[in-house]
């Protein structure tokens, strides 16, 4: 009996201990995740294909507004067309919910520039699930949309 009195206390003293180090693991990895949320925004913003293509997973697709989805070399090829000019690339409302070695995004984006020198402007809503592999995070899906009004 006192045996097991004393492993059920080891085992809540353990738990304790515990539960406050994997909470902070996963506020960390959510603090990771934003910050590489606004790293891929102002990369793409300012054409840094290198940076662009670290973070994408090999296997990356993108969902944008017109229902198009693209792999992660079409997306590279999009962000690099010089006749696009983006001047505001914006994140808002992110909120990330972590998985384990999973992270789903959800947020706001707002993007106005010119393409082919006609001015464009995309108020939309975001998904975006990021996944680590080995010791680091790239985006495995993305899915923007327009709101309905």
């Amino acid at each position: 009996m006192r045996l097991r009195v004393g492993l059920t206390l080891i085992l809540c003293l353990f738990t304790g201990f515990t539960s406050p180090l994997a909470a902070q693991e996963k506020a960390d990895a959510a603090t990771s995740i934003r910050k590489l949320e606004e790293k891929w925004t102002q990369s793409y913003k300012k054409r840094q294909i290198d940076i662009l293509s670290s973070l994408l997973a090999e296997d990356f697709v993108i969902t944008v507004e017109d229902g198009n989805t693209y792999s992660k070399s079409g997306y590279i090829t999009h962000s690099a067309d010089s006749s696009v000019q983006v001047d505001v690339a914006e994140l808002s409302d992110l909120k990330v919910r972590m998985h384990g070695d999973t992270a789903v995004v959800t947020g706001a984006y707002h993007e106005k520039g010119k393409s082919n020198g006609k001015p464009y402007e995309y108020r939309d809503r975001l998904t975006d699930v990021w996944m680590k592999v080995g010791n680091r995070w790239q985006v495995i899906s993305s899915h923007y949309s327009v709101p309905l009004k």
